[in-house]
């Protein structure tokens, strides 16, 4: 099976594509979309839809992962903002018949490491041993894009079990 994470960001979106199977998961390709800084929401956004669709052509993905919105009570700003990422990468979901799967960060975190609460350093080492890459995955929003992949890949194969 041929999964996507995408970790959804105004800025910069991190995307992985991973091929699981019942016992191990193989990194195909990861890596960041940069929106260039000083454009407009609308620009943003529709560069976010066009490079998401082009993601979604090259690696034919059989599901995506993205990670829930969370909104912490001092930034609910930063929570509508990703709202509108998240959303553009959805509907380009949606549009191409693709099946998306959310996972909150806790629960991220939780099947990656088996710590809810783990830090982003414990999540990319985490993803290093359990990928046997040869660092550790960065920026952030690829480590995160690429969790997002490995949780939907565990509770895919829970299911199967």
């Amino acid at each position: 099976m041929r999964i996507l994470g995408i970790d959804p960001g105004l800025q910069v979106c991190g995307y992985a594509c991973l091929e699981a199977s019942e016992d191990k998961e193989k990194l195909i390709e990861a890596g960041v979309i940069s929106i260039v800084g000083g454009l407009a929401i609308e620009q943003k956004l529709n560069r976010i839809a066009e490079d998401t669709q082009s993601l979604l052509k090259s690696f034919k993905p059989d599901v995506v992962a993205v990670e829930e919105l969370y909104s912490h009570y001092a930034h609910p700003k930063t929570a509508i903002l990703m709202g509108h990422a998240r959303g553009v990468i959805l509907q380009k979901c949606a549009q191409a018949a693709i099946e998306v799967r959310s996972f909150s960060a806790t629960r991220i975190k939780k099947s990656i490491t088996g710590n809810g609460r783990a830090s982003k350093e414990q999540v990319q080492k985490t993803i290093q041993t359990i990928l046997r890459l040869p660092r550790i995955p960065e920026p952030n929003d690829v480590a995160d894009a690429i969790a997002s992949a490995l949780c939907c890949a565990n509770s895919i194969n829970s299911i199967v079990i």
